[in-house]
C-alpha cells in the first residue's frame, strides 16, 4: 500500500498521550498502564487507525492496543483522535516482528485488519499469518488464542485458513463476502476497508480460536 507522509509525523508521535513510546518498558504491565485488568485486544498493521479508534469507542471495557511501522500512518491515528478522551486505547509505531519484545502473556484478541499480503512465494515468511508468526502470538496470548483476519486479498486469507487450519485453530466464523453475508456479522471498517466496499471488492473475514 502507498502511504501519506505526514510532516513532522515524529513530533506529532512524541507529543501525543496515546502513543507509547517505550512499550518494552510495560511488557508485562499493560493492565496497569490502563489501569484496570480488562481484557487487552492488539491490531498490528493498523493503518491509519480508524479500526481500533472505532473499536475502543464502542467497547469501554476492552483495553485496545494499535501497532503500525509507518510514522505517518500512526501519525494519522493521532491526528484522528484529536482532542477525544478514549481511556481504553493505545498506540505503538514499532515493527510487529518485536512484540515479544512488548508483551507478555496479555493479549487477548489479535486483528489481522488488512495486512499486507506478500503475494510473491519468496515472501511467504514475512505473512502474518505464516506459522511463525502464530507461533510468536502462542507467547503472547494470555490463555486462548483468538485471532480475526480480515482482507481483500484472495490468495492470503485461502493461505491463511490453510496455515490456522493446520495450526489447530477452529473457526467461529468465516466469510467469503463479509459486506453481503446473511448473517450480519459485526463489523467495524477500516479506512482501506471502506474504499474496498465502494468500489464493490469483496472482503474476506475468519474468526478463528483454540481454546487450551
Amino acid at each position: 500500500m502507498e502511504y501519506n507522509v505526514i510532516k513532522d509525523a515524529d513530533k506529532i508521535l512524541a507529543r501525543s498521550n496515546y502513543v507509547v513510546s517505550n512499550p518494552a518498558s510495560y511488557k508485562n504491565k499493560w493492565n496497569s498502564l490502563f489501569g484496570n485488568n480488562n481484557p487487552i485486544n492488539l491490531e498490528l498493521g493498523m493503518g491509519r487507525g480508524e479500526f481500533i479508534i472505532t473499536m475502543a469507542k464502542q467497547n469501554p471495557k476492552i483495553n485496545f492496543i494499535g501497532l503500525e511501522l509507518n510514522e505517518s500512518q500512526t501519525a494519522y491515528a493521532v491526528q484522528k483522535i484529536g482532542n477525544q478522551n478514549i481511556p481504553n486505547l493505545k498506540l505503538i509505531c514499532a515493527n510487529a516482528n518485536d512484540i515479544l519484545d512488548f508483551f507478555g502473556k496479555e493479549i487477548d484478541t489479535i486483528y489481522l485488519t488488512f495486512s499486507e499480503p506478500w503475494p510473491k512465494p519468496i515472501d511467504e515468511k514475512k505473512r502474518f499469518t505464516h506459522i511463525n508468526y502464530l507461533k510468536m502470538y502462542d507467547r503472547i496470548y494470555k490463555k486462548n488464542k483468538h485471532l480475526i483476519l480480515k482482507t481483500d486479498n484472495k490468495v492470503l486469507f485461502a493461505y491463511s485458513l490453510e496455515t490456522l487450519s493446520s495450526y489447530w485453530y477452529e473457526f467461529k466464523r468465516v466469510s467469503m463476502d463479509l459486506h453481503h453475508d446473511e448473517r450480519k456479522i459485526p463489523n467495524v471498517m477500516t479506512d482501506w476497508e471502506q474504499k474496498c466496499f465502494k468500489d464493490g471488492k469483496q472482503i474476506y473475514y475468519v474468526d478463528a480460536y483454540f481454546n487450551n
